[in-house]
């Protein structure tokens, strides 16, 4: 996907984001993270949308601690979230192509990093405010997810910080249905190690529609297929948190 798509995509997952926030009502219990409310989701996100903008509008080469969470509630905490989103969004979309700053995973560029990041950052809190307002989540592309599912394992899980290990060395195979995309994950007492593509034997194998895999895999939905060692989709259920 194109830095052009993801910023669209950030737009729309804002927008929607803050609907169902309201909808909900800022005291509403947000299922898919049961130790927050909806208060604690929108600060979350807001701060993380400003914290992002600012690299990127400041030109910062080095990490800074996320912002202190707006001290609000109620309708003026939804108004500051929306406020943050289009910081954000406005950020991005003037910012120079070769725009320099700090980033945490591998991208084409800064941009390109900020971009894709927030874009997938809002569409899982997304669908956070919309398990607390009830009803159906809000679709996202097929492509979309496959890249999400992409970033999550190339990108988050191959940091020295990752959780999942295995004391011996282990296969987990990640499959779309409708996509075609598949990713090898080798797992050991190291970080993992993902290539795409099906290389080898794999001891357990988590598969379906790429929107249902992409929600699955960030904890918001249960694995569509599991074949293989079920104590592998376990793992990745209890140690895969980022």
């Amino acid at each position: 996907m194109e830095t052009a798509e993801f910023l669209q995509a950030l737009e729309n997952e804002g927008r929607l984001l803050a609907a169902a926030a309201e909808k909900a009502g800022t005291d509403a219990k947000v299922p898919t993270c049961p130790e927050w409310q909806v208060r604690d989701l929108l600060r979350h996100t807001g701060a993380v949308h400003r914290w992002a903008a600012a690299y990127v509008a400041e030109g910062l080469t080095e990490r800074r601690p996320l912002p202190e969470p707006a001290a609000l509630d109620g309708a003026e905490l939804v108004d500051w979230y929306r406020d943050s989103h289009r910081l954000l969004v406005g950020t991005l979309a003037g910012a120079a192509p070769d725009v320099a700053c700090w980033t945490f995973l591998p991208a084409p560029s800064p941009l390109a990093f900020w971009a894709r990041r927030q874009a997938h950052e809002t569409a899982v809190h997304r669908v956070d405010a919309e398990a607390a307002r009830g009803g159906a989540p809000t679709a996202v592309t097929p492509e979309f997810a496959t890249d999400g599912i992409d970033e999550l394992l190339l990108g988050f899980q191959a940091r020295p910080k990752s959780r999942l290990h295995t004391p011996e060395p282990r296969v987990l195979r990640v499959r779309t249905d409708d996509t075609d995309a598949v990713w090898t994950v080798r797992l050991s007492p190291e970080p993992p190690v993902t290539t795409p593509g099906a290389s080898g034997e794999a001891d357990c194998e988590l598969s379906g529609p790429a929107e249902q895999l992409y929600l699955a895999l960030w904890n918001r939905a249960s694995v569509p297929t599991v074949s293989g060692d079920q104590a592998l989709a376990t793992l990745w259920r209890e140690a895969s948190a980022v």
